[in-house]
């Protein structure tokens, strides 16, 4: 019953590893093999391959744990405003820019000029830019929230929106607000931290803070 499937799980495997070696971020790249490796193991153990199910198996275990010390591991996040004008600001703005561009391609680094902005640390290295224009009202309008490949797993989302709220707050910021979302993976990230479509306004996405 199964001899009609069983192809079709190698080549399923296959995919999931070869989908492994092309994402450039840690994180990814483990959930992707182990996903192969589960699933060579299933293949494996129906056709009695014993060679690979053993080399399957240690590579799981392997990834899984990887897996547990990435999510149990407790790192250091900083926030740090800046004005634009610093030269690693303008260096790191120039560095990522072709990236940037494919979330937010309206971003000139000009605009920080007169916005309120910061960079959070993880791990004293520059994990995410953020850029915002803030309104009377209350309204901070976002000009730029980009985080690097690697660190694209939440924990930055989470540490800015949740456990830094106080902070914002205490900078006048009732709302975050996204006039427009441009990329589909940050619209994921963003529903996902709890930005809402604001129909009376108009806005792509909000967060409202109080």
């Amino acid at each position: 019953m199964m001899d009609p499937i069983l192809p079709w799980l190698g080549y399923l495997a296959s995919i999931f590893l070869v989908a492994a070696l092309l994402v450039n971020n840690d994180l990814k790249f483990r959930w992707f093999s182990a996903a192969g490796n589960l699933t060579f193991i299933t293949y494996a153990l129906f056709l009695e391959a014993y060679p690979v199910l053993i080399t399957n198996l240690i590579l799981l275990g392997l990834n899984a744990w990887y897996l547990i010390k990435v999510y149990s591991r407790q790192e250091n996040f900083e926030m740090l405003e800046f004005t634009g004008e610093e030269r690693m600001a303008r260096q790191f703005m120039a560095f990522y820019s072709k990236d940037m561009a494919l979330y937010f391609p309206d971003f000139v680094p000009e605009d920080t000029r007169n916005n309120f902005n910061f960079v959070v640390l993880r791990d004293l290295v520059i994990a995410n830019m953020f850029s915002a224009r803030l309104e009377a009202n209350g309204d901070a309008v976002v000009s730029l929230n980009y985080t690097l490949e690697r660190y694209r797993d939440y924990k930055v989302g989470t540490y800015i929106f949740e456990k830094e709220r106080d902070f914002l707050l205490a900078k006048g910021i009732k709302r975050i607000v996204y006039q427009q979302v441009e990329n589909k993976g940050h619209l994921r990230f963003l529903k996902r931290m709890g930005f809402r479509a604001d129909q009376a306004t108009g806005h792509a996405l909000v967060k409202t803070l109080v």
